[in-house]
């Protein structure tokens, strides 16, 4: 490697053999008890709680460390509004036909429709942002790397510590999603809105599409050589 500033690994944790196994498991058990709903409780979800989320996000891998995500934590019932009124005209749209026959037939079996209460009613709608430049420092406008890869990982850490911290979550995109960067006031020349994260408890009335539940096999999602 090349010269550069570093520390020693000192925080890293090493178990025997029989207890790695056990984690991994305990994690896949957790996993599979998390699930996409389209129905959510109103209960009040504390504010620490998302922040604590979301810092666990921040520690996602990116391009060059430039972290070139941005979260909008929104509790705000008027910005809920907003935010519902602007994608459920989108969905009619898209329902309507701009979707076109296939896609709408893969949603089918979801039970999927133009109506988005849940926008409304969860406590937290959490809008992810990508930016095109940034850097270590707040005010760099360095080119970032590998935007798009970096950023899904961010999420997908943000999902899982939503789903650990026990809150239910259901993401939804829009298309196309502008509509966010104007409501949530962020900078149009510099990042897209990339994915909208509805967190909070399940409704009474939560279920579960059969469909969703069907997972491929570890033989036909993974290759071992």
């Amino acid at each position: 490697m090349q010269e550069h500033k570093n520390q020693p690994l000192n925080d890293f944790i090493e178990y025997p053999h029989d207890e790695m196994l056990k984690r991994a498991e305990e994690f896949l058990a957790v996993s599979q008890r998390r699930h996409s709903i389209r129905s959510f409780s109103d209960r009040p979800v504390p504010r620490e709680i998302i922040e604590t989320c979301i810092k666990a996000a921040g520690t996602a891998p990116s391009g060059a460390n430039h972290q070139p995500w941005h979260f909008v934590a929104i509790h705000s019932s008027d910005v809920k509004k907003q935010i519902r009124e602007a994608a459920e005209k989108l969905e009619r749209s898209f329902y309507e036909g701009r979707a076109g026959e296939e896609w709408l037939d893969a949603l089918k079996p979801l039970g999927t429709d133009a109506s988005k209460p849940y926008l409304e009613h969860a406590p937290w709608l959490i809008a992810v942002f990508s930016q095109k430049k940034g850097g270590i420092s707040a005010d760099d406008k360095n080119t970032n790397y590998y935007v798009h890869e970096s950023v899904g990982l961010a999420t997908g850490f943000l999902i899982q510590a939503l789903h650990r911290a026990g809150l239910a979550t259901l993401t939804h995109t829009p298309k196309p999603m502008s509509f966010l960067t104007e409501i949530c006031g962020r900078d149009k020349d510099n990042e897209r809105p990339y994915m909208l994260l509805i967190a909070g408890y399940p409704g009474t009335d939560a279920t579960i599409p059969e469909h969703a539940l069907v997972k491929k096999s570890l033989d036909e999602i993974a290759t071992f050589i």
